[in-house]
């Protein structure tokens, strides 16, 4: 009697336990659950991107051409003069510059004359001549524009003994919006910064805008959000995107809105909307707008050049809001969207393309209650049905309900433009179902410990952090540094990854690249980047180390036999997996903290970077699996190598002499002594070459290198110099 009742006790508590889970949940809001639930809203954006809208923004991109045309960047400031008298001329509505100019110009007059040590008369003639930064300052003064800066966190200015941790004289950039309040101040909840990085004082009196250009991404490195209002100190400042739409309107007032709590006058919960001259903006709390992206598109960009040489018409620029940025690889101002990479730039774009065409994004403040609402319903009928129906009418129906809640969320951002959370409610469904049919069905215990556990795996994300230790001296910014660096990519890998499960694919690729990561550390390496099933690796910073070079080929020959035995493994078992090319080369770089104040990004940028991914690509032109630049030789001259030829990479005009490693890896190579002679043969436009390599093609059939110079030969080809017309 007493066991019945306590049965029936527990069938009825049991289905509130889930219940009360799903509730905790919701108000613990893990960084766990805030990565699946982004999860979810990165998804219904690459189901439905945004349409295109051809609103009057467009993007002046100093693209690659531009580079190509104009030189490398940095660009005199009096070219940025003369762009943005051109753009004025054409009677855009404003122009933001998503860049610092924190430095004075390199190429001024003054600072030329420094440079080259000028003195006496040569000196005075110098310094008569214009001023960069003035000629660019009074261009600014002529023009509806913006400037950016960039916010920083910086703790060594934090007040010794200060309890709260507040920052000493932070450095503030000028404001030049003012702000208005409606409701209490709710300054508590903007993302909050310690100083700036700004453009020089002279720019920043002469333009009408001064914007953050700082993103605030989430833990995974995704913009989802973009900022309309920071903090820094103990003062709101405006971001880029909020500047450009004062500027645009020739308003002076942003005014903020506090969101009411609910708990009466004084109690609010961050903001609910910015109102910046004639537009309202919906917010989150923190002050931040969801970005809807769409696919990239050709309308948005002009190249800068074409702007410079007067071949864009008026009517396309006129009243058009114009942001200066750059979409170049080199420059790296690149960033994470729900859709996958894209120049920094075209994140403030598309955030104004919305505003102006009144599209927003938006988790509205009840979204909360409705989403414990659904918990508890949900869950309850989940539960009912667990207990009293057969398994399968249960699992169909709680099936049924985890659609409903997925189709409702999905209608919810199709048609009304809002981010419902359907992850918690189905976590709350799905527990509830478990945990009442594991009660009913006490014979099928370890099946259904075996589903619970599966679940918690699913739900639980993949999560690996990468800390990257700088020494004490290592300077902010940039320094010059000899490295060396290891380039690999998988071929064949996106083939790859359609032939097989995704799931099973991803668990491959991080069982691949956690094992080159951690050749890479034996040797001391450091991580410069993943990108996809990509990795980048560099020696000698931010330690220097006097023998990178030996360390970077030790380090890709060792990557080298573990990818081709890895991908020899699994082709015994039927998988398609592909070998891994790898490109190394050294010289001199900018090693340094790169990327933004809300994060450090380690890097090295310079030639020698985009030189070695190069040699890596070109591998697969060639037919082998490394190529090593000579100069990674000189601190092992006893490694056993041929020669591949002087290869003008694409992009360069420059030879550079190319090697192919020779090792124990089974591949049925030509011998040595009867390559390099056929090679010396071929280097002396000796006729006697072309005997040699087709003696050596018909001995051994699957040398790629062979193949390759007979080919070559018998095309008409003389010398040793290869000219690569593809990456």
């Amino acid at each position: 009697m007493e066991s019945r009742s306590g049965s029936r006790w527990a069938q009825w508590l049991l289905p509130l336990l889930p219940v009360v889970l799903g509730l905790v949940l919701l108000v613990m809001d893990s960084s766990a659950q805030q990565a699946l639930r982004n999860y979810q809203f990165d998804q219904f954006q690459r189901w439905h991107p945004r349409a295109y809208a051809d609103v009057p923004v467009r993007v002046v991109d100093i693209d690659e051409e531009s580079l190509a045309r104009l030189g490398q960047w940095p660009w005199p400031r009096t070219l940025l003069a003369e762009l943005l008298d051109k753009l004025g001329a054409a009677g855009v509505a404003c122009t933001a510059f998503d860049m610092v100019f924190a430095e004075p110009d390199r190429t001024s007059p003054r600072v030329s004359a420094d440079l080259w040590n000028l003195q006496g008369r040569e000196r005075s003639i110098v310094l008569a001549l214009p001023d960069h930064d003035v000629a660019f300052a009074h261009s600014l003064a002529r023009a509806d524009a913006v400037l950016g800066f960039a916010a920083t966190r910086n703790a060594a200015q934090i007040v010794p003994g200060d309890s709260v941790g507040r920052v000493a004289n932070p450095q503030l950039p000028e404001q030049k919006a003012r702000f208005v309040y409606s409701g209490e101040p709710q300054n508590g909840w903007l993302p909050h910064f310690d100083g700036a990085v700004s453009s020089l004082p002279l720019l920043e009196q002469a333009a009408k805008g001064n914007g953050a250009m700082t993103f605030v991404p989430d833990s995974d490195g995704v913009v989802r959000r973009i900022p309309l209002i920071f903090q820094v100190g103990e003062t709101p400042v405006a971001t880029l995107v909020g500047e450009a739409l004062r500027v645009a309107q020739g308003a002076r007032n942003v005014t903020l809105k506090s969101a009411n709590s609910g708990l009466g006058a004084g109690h609010a919960s961050g903001l609910a909307e910015v109102r910046i001259g004639a537009l309202t903006l919906p917010t989150t709390a923190q002050g931040e707008m969801w970005v809807h992206y769409s696919q990239p598109v050709a309308e948005r960009h002009i190249p800068a050049w074409k702007v410079l040489a007067g071949q864009v018409p008026a009517s396309q620029l006129a009243g058009h809001m114009v942001l200066i940025g750059s979409s170049a690889q080199g420059l790296m101002d690149l960033r994470f969207s729900p859709l996958g990479l894209m120049p920094g730039v075209d994140a403030h774009a598309q955030a104004l393309e919305q505003v102006l065409s009144g599209h927003f994004l938006e988790r509205p403040s009840w979204a909360r209650g409705l989403e414990s609402l659904l918990v508890v319903s949900f869950g309850l009928v989940a539960a009912a049905l667990a207990l009293r129906s057969r398994a399968i009418h249960a699992a169909g129906a709680s099936l049924g309900l985890l659609v409903v809640l997925g189709g409702a969320a999905w209608w919810a951002f199709v048609s009304q433009g809002l981010l419902l959370d359907a992850i918690t409610p189905g976590i709350c469904v799905l527990l509830s179902y478990l945990v009442c049919s594991l009660w009913r069905h006490r014979s099928s215990e370890r099946e259904q410990r075996w589903i619970r556990q599966a679940f918690a795996r699913y739900v639980s994300p993949n999560r690996v952090a990468y800390l990257v230790d700088h020494p004490d001296g290592m300077a902010l910014g940039g320094r010059r540094q000899i490295c060396s660096f290891v380039f690999t990519d998988l071929a064949g890998f996106t083939q790859f990854m359609e032939g097989i499960d995704p799931a099973q694919a991803v668990n491959l690729l991080n069982a691949y690249l956690d094992q080159m990561v951690a050749i890479a550390f034996r040797h001391e390496g450091t991580l410069d980047r993943i990108v996809g099933d990509a990795v980048a690796i560099m020696f000698s910073a931010p330690v220097p180390q006097a023998d990178h070079r030996a360390r970077a080929l030790a380090c890709a020959l060792e990557m080298d036999r573990f990818a081709s035995a890895y991908a020899a493994n699994l082709q015994k078992q039927g998988s398609a997996f592909g070998q891994t090319r790898i490109g190394v080369h050294c010289g001199e770089v900018i090693v340094g903290n790169f990327g933004g104040s809300t994060m450090f990004d380690y890097r090295a940028l310079g030639d020698p970077v985009n030189t070695a991914a190069r040699l890596e690509s070109v591998n697969k032109h060639l037919g082998t699996r490394m190529c090593i630049s000579e100069d990674m030789l000189v601190d092992t001259p006893d490694m056993r190598v041929r020669p591949v030829g002087r290869l003008v990479l694409k992009g360069k005009s420059q030879a550079l002499a190319v090697y192919e490693p020779l090792t124990e890896d089974g591949v049925a190579r030509a011998p040595l002594d009867a390559y390099v002679a056929a090679f010396a043969a071929m280097q002396q436009h000796d006729a006697l070459a072309l005997r040699l390599f087709t003696q050596l093609e018909q001995a051994w059939p699957d040398d790629p290198l062979v193949q390759l110079h007979a080919r070559r030969l018998r095309s008409g080809e003389l010398g040793d110099q290869i000219v690569m017309d593809a990456k």
